[in-house]
């Protein structure tokens, strides 16, 4: 089912906080996304349901509004990729016109603002504020995408699995407590390696009191350094 946000909606999903939207108002991007809201829907999706699947036609993007989302890719060896995950504030679906290359699944509950391609291009023509929005939200997924590139071709299996744990700290914004809705299997697949190496290299830094695993959806951080200082942080 389908709502439209409100106004005081689309403050609180795309500006954060109250000091981001003071900035924003400030800048004139908050009127764009006040126009950028009357074009997007709210759609709700449960746990491992499909948003988008590959070859689908690329006609809508999406913004998180609350849970999360697997970008993944099934490849021709039956092997599944996992591409990124999206949290809340994230935004998915920014493929080139056609067709898609990656699916999107909810990996829970999940609440997102849908927005149609030719709506969206027609109001970056009335509004350049928002073209400079979507243009950063793009140069960031590059350099995410650059990123990952590295980590996959350069670093072991407990360098991997410490990045990603610092990467999500620092995307959710916690220091020690960091909840995990997708599965061992789900950062497997993320991060290039088994299962099995995932949940070894886990109860590694569990074992030298690195992190505390309190419950597979909760992992906390004991030593962030520790963490860090693998990845050469």
């Amino acid at each position: 089912m389908f709502n439209q946000f409100g106004i005081g909606g689309v403050a609180e999903v795309f500006a954060g906080s109250r000091v981001a939207g003071a900035a924003m108002a400030r800048s004139g991007q908050l009127d764009a996304l006040v126009a950028l809201e009357q074009i997007g829907a709210r759609r709700s999706f449960t746990r491992d349901e499909e948003i988008y699947a590959e070859n689908d036609i690329s006609d809508c993007w999406y913004k998180v509004v609350s849970g999360a989302v697997r970008i993944c890719k099934v490849m021709a060896d039956g092997r599944r990729h996992v591409a990124d995950f999206c949290f809340a504030g994230d935004c998915f679906g920014l493929d080139g016109a056609g067709a898609r290359v990656l699916s999107a699944e909810a990996i829970g509950d999940l609440i997102v603002m849908r927005f149609s391609r030719g709506a969206t291009e027609r109001l970056i023509d009335k509004e350049p504020d928002l073209a400079r929005h979507i243009c950063n939200l793009t140069l960031r997924n590059v350099a995410h995408a650059q990123t990952r590139m590295l980590l996959l071709g350069r670093m072991t299996a407990s360098e991997r699995v410490a990045s990603f744990l610092i990467e999500l700290a620092e995307r959710r914004d916690v220091h020690r407590a960091l909840d995990l809705p997708m599965t061992r299997s789900d950062i497997a697949d993320y991060l290039g390696l088994t299962t099995e190496t995932v949940c070894r290299v886990l109860c590694g830094f569990k074992r030298d009191h690195v992190i505390a695993i309190p419950s597979p959806q909760r992992i906390e951080l004991c030593d962030r350094d520790a963490l860090e200082a693998m990845v050469g942080g």
